[in-house]
């Protein structure tokens, strides 16, 4: 087979899951080629995630270089990847899960019960974060992941808040971080995922060999809950399951921007019966308040 080129992200962090990728095809045997490619969501690092419009921020690059053939797969964050793949392209693998959780990066200490500002790009974390503490003021923070530790350093924040895994994997995890149990993740955090061309079987082979199955029957789940309540990747919506023996757990919730509304529940099935449990908690939690939360987004 001829070399297999990695399309990728060009940020350090993105550069680390193709490398990975790249290592896994390599010891199958394959000849393996990285193509950094530079998104509209790592160019503009001012305007919020939630602005851009659509879905596909950090991902249409990567799905246009795939159809041109100019790449052979792309290698993404599985949370910024949408619902619905472009026609033509297939989500053909997932490595094994990384820490999924959100962490508060501080300097020394938040006083939780009094003002103090907090800084991440993410609506689904402001939401929950306001929920949690309506005194709070949250600010915008866009850019990769050093970028942001930067401006946390050089500005009177108290705090800010990144996914604990792309800290990890760069080796950059500060010590002074609280691990925030209680809030509930973006769908597929933490999972690496591999497209191709849904015509290249033999790519599509190659990659089956690499994907982790427990991991692909849970970010469907979460990612099933997400399309359900039609939420893109910058939704204040969030979606973690977990296996434990024959039985797979879902939490989810749909918050206001403001957090002062919400809608959260818990429900754990059968793996043998839960190819619908995303489905099943999604059509619930609309029913309990989270249509009407998803329909006040469209106005605010």
């Amino acid at each position: 087979m001829q070399t297999i080129r990695i399309g990728t992200r060009d940020s350090k962090l993105a550069l680390w899951q193709a490398g990975k990728v790249k290592f896994l095809l390599e010891a199958l045997g394959c000849d393996c080629q990285l193509v950094p490619l530079k998104s509209a969501g790592d160019i503009d690092l001012t305007t919020p995630l939630n602005q851009f419009g659509g879905t596909g921020i950090f991902t249409k690059i990567l799905d246009d270089a795939l159809l041109e053939k100019r790449i052979d797969i792309a290698v993404h964050s599985m949370k910024d990847y949408p619902t619905q793949a472009p026609v033509g392209i297939l989500m053909a693998a997932v490595l094994e899960r990384g820490d999924a959780q959100d962490i508060l990066v501080h300097k020394g200490g938040v006083a939780f019960n009094e003002e103090a500002v907090i800084a991440t790009g993410s609506i689904r974390r402001i939401a929950q974060w306001k929920s949690k503490y309506p005194k709070h003021i949250c600010t915008s923070l866009r850019g990769n992941v050093q970028t942001r530790l930067a401006k946390l350093e050089a500005n009177d924040w108290q705090g800010a808040i990144f996914a604990k895994a792309g800290l990890a994997r760069l080796n950059i995890l500060p010590k002074n971080h609280l691990i925030l149990d209680w809030m509930i993740p973006a769908p597929a955090q933490g999972v690496i995922a591999i497209t191709c061309l849904e015509v290249d079987a033999a790519v599509h082979e190659i990659l089956q060999k690499i994907s982790h199955e427990p991991t692909a029957i849970r970010a469907k789940v979460e990612r099933d809950f997400l399309r359900r309540v039609e939420g893109g990747c910058s939704a204040p919506v969030g979606a973690y399951a977990e296996i434990e023996g024959d039985q797979i757990h879902l939490k989810v919730g749909i918050f206001s921007l403001d957090g002062q509304n919400k809608v959260t529940l818990e429900k754990s099935l059968s793996l043998n019966a839960a190819e619908d449990l995303g489905i099943i908690c999604a059509d619930q939690a609309l029913a309990e308040g989270g249509a009407a939360i998803m329909e006040s987004l469209k106005h605010e």
